[in-house]
């Protein structure tokens, strides 16, 4: 049985890097954080590398050639006016129909060009932006209640996402807040109208789809979902005011105990934000001047692009192995310690507890299907691309099917099966498609089976070669009651509503655990579920729900990997018990829903993750055009994983196909 933390214990004072910065890094050490390599020395740095790294350091900002707000020019273009009407329409081949895709043809089309979408499932549009439910997808119910759905995919929108938000809401697609922390219920007014989506430009304009703050006032906060690692059980808000038991198990030392692990993470990346950004008196921060602004993200992307999230904990911010496993095991790391120190470090502003996030009432997929409708005739289903070539007038003797008149040719074909279902390829059912210029949208973990030629530059094959694509792995239970928003009253009154006694009979086992009592949010573990998510919101009068049993990355997603799908769900359930106690098994309803994006025939992985060095190593090529190929998707832009990634990376190849 887990040791519960005692609520009545002393409260620790708690640090936090808005307060004490170089104090909350310390704590964990009894050392500051050492000093970037010497390599970041001016008088030492290697010229090349720094003008690849100032390159990179514009694109992740969206600062253009003319030091213009490029997310500006994005919005204006996606939302407010489209592209500008073609006097010479091209045909377009738009290979794979996930939302970079079909945004990119929706613009095109709209501007008078003649697009052609691939996409290499029967039957179903979207790529990783994966809903299952009843829907345009299957009129099969996943669950056993019709009306449940529940996410493969991207599930939750953060509010700084501005092109995904505005185009949500230019779609009249209805969105309505994902509690990432669970709150208080009656709070707020999670019915309220949404904010209007408002965007400030780094040049001091504003974008904004509307006027007025909405109607939308967020709920309190409650922190009633547990954390559970060695044996020792807390609510985030017990572990938040008394976090020494917590620590104390994972044999930190004895300067971290009063520390919680967000803090002290917090703390040790508080040096890393001062690259771009100063701690004003009050503890908030300010983006420095624009210059400074942009030359300090280059020369972080100089000091630390060598690093690993590994490397950088235990070498920078020399933690010993208590701390790392404390921070890694509670603050979502331990997977991804071997994989970049900036994807984890751009995460950090995009996955916080301090962020505002929203979804979509009907499931993410509800996003892709609604503009569907805009490019429903350009699309062709049941068409894997397996050979592409262009035409390079410096080596057009190595064209066959292409000239200065057809400068793409791409050969497709169907098959059996869908993305998660093995399938084969159908005789005979080749089909060549040709064009002027191809947007090439898929993951280059797949493009990797595509042939291409004449070969592409060497930079652009290294990457479609290495690129690094992590492993992500969803275990999704259904249960016919609500029972993570139960009081005990309400435990009491299902239980014994389903068999007389069956209360007590629950509360006399060993093992017993409080209800957890929390509308949305979720706990933390260290047993193989890892993170849990409860819906943050009902489905219609419905009394059940569907609850992320289990969200894992990397080596963690590995584990349920090797499972089968069906063998997947009783190991996530006595997960979950463990968590929640024994008795939810009454409620469960026996169905399940899991998907392993590394095991998704047209994914073959969750998102593009880079390794130590592959951003300055392999980025700067993947976006470029190959003579007429231009390249989109999550993994193009610096958003990796986030819908907002694909969404830049579709307006801008759209840009560049419509001016060419």
């Amino acid at each position: 049985m887990a040791r519960t933390l005692a609520s009545g214990a002393a409260a620790a004072p708690l640090l936090t890097g808005a307060e004490n910065a170089a104090a909350a890094a310390t704590a964990l050490t009894g050392k500051p954080p050492a000093a970037p390599l010497p390599g970041s020395r001016e008088e030492a740095r290697d010229e090349a590398r720094w003008q690849t790294c100032l390159g990179l350091a514009r694109q992740l900002l969206l600062v253009g050639n003319e030091n213009e707000d490029l997310k500006l020019t994005y919005l204006r273009t996606l939302i407010d006016h489209g592209l500008p009407r073609t006097t010479a329409p091209k045909r377009v081949l738009v290979v794979g129909a996930g939302i970079s895709g079909l945004v990119a043809a929706w613009l095109l089309k709209a501007a008078g060009h003649h697009v052609t979408v691939l996409e290499a499932n029967a039957n179903r549009i979207g790529g990783r932006i994966k809903t299952f439910r009843v829907g345009p997808e299957t009129s099969e119910p996943p669950f056993s209640d019709p009306a449940q759905y529940a996410e493969a995919g991207a599930m939750r929108i953060p509010s700084q996402h501005p092109l995904t938000l505005a185009l949500v809401d230019k779609l009249k697609l209805k969105r309505r807040p994902f509690y990432n922390v669970d709150v208080v219920p009656g709070t707020g007014n999670p019915d309220g109208t949404p904010p209007p989506v408002t965007y400030k430009a780094f040049t001091g304009e504003t974008w904004s789809n509307g006027t007025g703050p909405g109607g939308y006032r967020a709920p309190t906060q409650a922190s009633n979902t547990w954390v559970l690692a060695n044996g020792v059980r807390a609510r985030k808000s017990e572990y938040g005011d008394h976090p020494a038991a917590m620590n104390r198990g994972f044999g930190v030392a004895e300067s971290m105990l009063n520390t919680t692990t967000h803090a002290a993470l917090d703390g040790i990346l508080a040096p890393v934000y001062d690259y771009y950004s100063k701690r004003e008196k009050d503890g908030t921060r300010t983006l420095k001047p624009f210059d400074q602004w942009v030359e300090g993200w280059a020369r972080l992307l100089y000091d630390f692009d060598g690093f690993s999230m590994g490397r950088f904990l235990t070498e920078y911010a020399r933690l010993g192995d208590g701390s790392l496993e404390a921070i890694g095991t509670i603050e979502n790391l331990t997977s991804r310690l071997p994989l970049g120190f900036l994807h984890s470090f751009l995460d950090a502003s995009d996955i916080n507890p301090n962020v505002t996030y929203w979804e979509l009432e009907g499931g993410t997929a509800t996003l892709p299907y609604a503009m569907l409708p805009q490019v429903a005739d350009t699309v062709v289903m049941n068409r894997r691309v397996i050979e592409l070539e262009y035409f390079d007038p410096e080596r057009a003797s190595q064209a066959v099917h292409t000239d200065a008149k057809n400068r793409v040719w791409a050969r497709t074909v169907q098959e059996t099966g869908s993305d998660d279902v093995p399938g084969t390829e159908v005789p005979g059912s080749f089909h060549e498609f040709t064009a002027d210029v191809a947007i090439v949208t898929i993951p280059f973990s797949a493009l990797r089976h595509v042939t291409i030629s004449p070969l592409m530059s060497y930079k652009k094959r290294r990457a479609v070669i290495e690129l690094h694509y992590d492993a992500a792995t969803k275990v999704l239970l259904e249960f016919n009651r609500r029972w993570w928003e139960f009081t005990e009253d309400d435990w009491k009154r299902e239980l014994d509503a389903r068999q007389p006694g069956l209360y007590d009979r629950y509360q006399a086992r060993p093992g017993g655990v409080p209800a957890v009592h929390a509308t949305g949010g979720g706990s933390v573990t260290d047993i193989p579920n890892r993170f849990v998510y409860h819906p943050s919101h009902r489905i219609g009068d419905s009394q059940g729900g569907v609850i992320l049993a289990s969200y894992s990355w990397a080596d963690d997603a590995l584990r349920w990997d090797s499972l089968d799908d069906e063998e997947r769900y009783p190991h996530a359930l006595r997960g979950l018990q463990q968590l929640y106690g024994t008795r939810i098994e009454a409620f469960f309803t026996g169905r399940g829903k899991t998907q392993s994006w590394l095991r998704n025939r047209y994914a073959l992985g969750e998102a593009a993750v880079l390794t130590p060095n592959q951003l300055t190593q392999l980025h700067p090529a993947i976006g470029t055009p190959e003579g007429p190929l231009h390249f989109a998707g999550e993994h193009t832009s610096l958003k990796h994983a986030w819908i907002e990634g694909a969404l830049e990376s579709a307006v801008r190849t759209a840009l560049e196909v419509n001016a060419a």
